[in-house]
């Protein structure tokens, strides 16, 4: 039997990964809206992850508990890594994201390009896959979800056994 994941890629081939988090304003609100905005850069339906509530990592003291999702989507024609960057870049400002003051600060909006099918950058702008996907939580376990069996590129092990080899969860996580 088919996976969700190995559907979606038989419609059109490359596979476009987005982490979504928000630990500002309303953050199951925006997580949900910027999914549904999300829904623009493929011509399929989205996969969607549930809604998580993890502890902020690498965080300013202080920092609000975020709620984080993973979406999958196959982009539209002719898009690229660089193109959907620009799009989530977009997405995050219509909901208030401001340039950074201080590295991992509390915002409305985050959204990661974790992978672009099999492509890879090491850019200053872009860097795919995402340099620490493998190794974060409140990545893996919505991505778990709708991509158990998915192995990241630059990596040999699944989603699942990723997820399975992390220490145990300070840093965890409950549905939303």
């Amino acid at each position: 039997m088919k996976s969700k994941v190995q559907s979606l890629k038989a419609k059109g081939g490359e596979l476009a990964i987005v982490a979504l988090g928000s630990n500002l304003g309303h953050p199951r609100r925006n997580v949900r809206r910027a999914m549904a905005r999300l829904q623009a850069l493929s011509e399929n339906p989205l996969l969607k992850s549930s809604l998580w509530q993890t502890a902020p990592v690498d965080c300013p003291a202080g920092s609000p508990v975020f709620v984080n999702a993973v979406v999958a989507f196959v982009p539209r024609v002719g898009a690229t890594p660089e193109s959907v960057l620009a799009s989530l870049q977009e997405i995050e400002k219509e909901f208030g994201r401001k340039p950074k003051k201080v590295l991992n600060e509390p915002r409305p909006l985050d959204l990661d390009l974790i992978a672009f099918g099999s492509e890879t950058r090491a850019g200053k702008e872009l860097t795919l896959p995402h340099p620490r996907a493998h190794w974060r939580r409140f990545v893996l376990q919505p991505l778990s979800e709708i991509a158990p069996d998915l192995v990241l590129p630059g990596q040999k092990k699944t989603v699942l056994h990723l997820l399975g080899k992390l220490p145990p969860a300070a840093d965890l996580i409950v549905p939303a």
